[in-house]
């Protein structure tokens, strides 16, 4: 938690385009321990959620419901992703929302998984003009399955599918 705090604590975020907006700003408390080792909260949630906010005795981020659902391999991941869905939302000519069983019909060959976000329960994918974000942690939570949701963001140039990360700086 020492180290959680001194890297991200007090870092306000931008909301997350899903989980009613996400912590609003980075801060560890509740600590509790199991079997795997300590858990604790990763920031206060902006809405009223069914679930918390944590972080994992392996340093995974994501939400603890009814079950734990890894969204992110880092914290790192988490603010990656937040910056992209920000960054692509602006840049996109057009964004379809699938839900529930809706994204069993997203076709991703040709596209590659985007790194950065160190996606677990919740993914980026990167085509040739177009990004796509499956979030499927609310629905693994909370055993729910028609509650993943997938968001297609099309009509990218170079500098929606990238900003300014150079090809092959990654």
């Amino acid at each position: 938690m020492a180290a959680y705090q001194k890297r991200w604590g007090g870092l306000v975020l931008p909301p997350a385009l899903q989980y009613d907006g996400g912590p609003k700003y980075l801060d560890p408390d509740s600590p509790e321990s199991d079997s795997a080792g300590w858990w604790f909260e990763a920031g206060m949630q902006r809405t009223a959620v069914p679930y918390s906010f944590m972080i994992s005795p392996s340093g995974e981020f994501g939400i603890q419901a009814g079950r734990w659902a890894p969204l992110h391999a880092t914290v790192e991941g988490w603010v990656e992703s937040l910056a992209l869905a920000h960054h692509v939302s602006m840049c996109a000519k057009q964004v379809t929302r699938l839900v529930g069983d809706d994204v069993n019909g997203i076709e991703l060959d040709g596209y590659e998984p985007v790194r950065e976000v160190m996606g677990l329960a919740d993914t980026w994918w990167r085509g040739s003009d177009s990004l796509v974000a499956l979030y499927t942690g609310e629905a693994m939570s909370l055993e729910f399955p028609k509650g993943r949701i997938a968001l297609i963001y099309s009509g990218l140039d170079e500098w929606g599918l990238r900003g300014g990360v150079e090809v092959g700086d990654g």
